[in-house]
């Protein structure tokens, strides 16, 4: 009988051993998956714009790697709102700069309507040209600060393509009568887009005119067109077009290419 109690007591105490190492396994897994979920719910929340201090739950496997995420977010958060400022200082010295050129303009204004008296309208064209071209640039630059300030409220409604085109090319007929520029606009159905249409505009009208410089006397061709992902607006001419050396700069703000008056 003793030796029948020695096995039981043994297996008794290898059951029981068992048993405290399936808790101990079971409680390290528990506090494993809690330091997980801690991590994932600190990532979610610098995720949504928020950088909570990343407390520390106690020195174990998850500690070093929990330091470094939260180096990494403090310093990605840093890095952004350093981008925010370098971008809100551009911004408002695009801003002053256009503010500043609007005394130039109207000193000048002045004197031309001073010089018109004198020396009547032929002489002073080009000084009326250029200032609108002035003024063009003031508009622009103030347009670009408030772009890079994030304070330009666009409205999104839907417009169709065909009607941004006519009223973009309506607004140029006169400089396209002045050129002898034609416009080419098929109408092509119903193309609805959401977008701000003043903006789209805008955008659009850019464009006729630069094909329009580049193309004196030619015609500014237009077309769309409409897939699953995305709806395509085309606007080309018929001049000399880009030289390969200034493709990759096309969307570089104020580059100069080989071709530029």
């Amino acid at each position: 009988m003793s030796g029948w109690g020695n096995i039981i007591f043994a297996a008794a105490g290898f059951l029981a051993g068992a048993i405290f190492f399936a808790l101990l396994l079971r409680c390290w897994k528990k506090r494993q998956t809690a330091r997980i979920q801690a991590l994932e719910a600190y990532l979610e929340q610098a995720v949504m714009g928020r950088v909570p201090l990343c407390k520390s739950l106690g020195e174990d496997t998850f500690s070093r790697l929990e330091d470094e995420i939260y180096k990494t977010v403090t310093s990605l958060y840093q890095t952004r709102d350093a981008a925010v400022q370098a971008r809100n200082a551009f911004a408002e010295n695009l801003s002053n700069i256009a503010h500043q050129i609007k005394t130039p303009i109207t000193a000048i204004s002045l004197s031309v309507q001073m010089l018109q008296k004198e020396y009547g309208e032929e002489r002073i064209s080009q000084i009326q040209k250029q200032l609108v071209r002035l003024t063009h640039l003031e508009e622009a630059l103030l347009v670009l600060s408030r772009l890079d300030a994030g304070t330009l409220a666009l409205q999104r409604e839907e417009i169709d393509v065909f009607t941004v085109l006519m009223l973009a090319a309506d607004n140029l007929q006169e400089l396209f009568a002045q050129t002898g520029t034609s416009v080419e606009i098929p109408e092509l159905g119903e193309m609805a887009i959401a977008a701000d249409l003043d903006w789209t505009m805008e955008a659009v009208m850019n464009l006729m005119k630069n094909c329009m410089e580049h193309n004196t006397g030619g015609t500014v061709h237009c077309s769309y067109g409409q897939n699953p992902l995305y709806t395509e607006i085309m606007i080309w001419d018929e001049g000399e077009g880009f030289a390969r050396v200034d493709i990759p700069h096309l969307f570089e703000r104020f580059y100069r290419g080989e071709k530029a008056g």
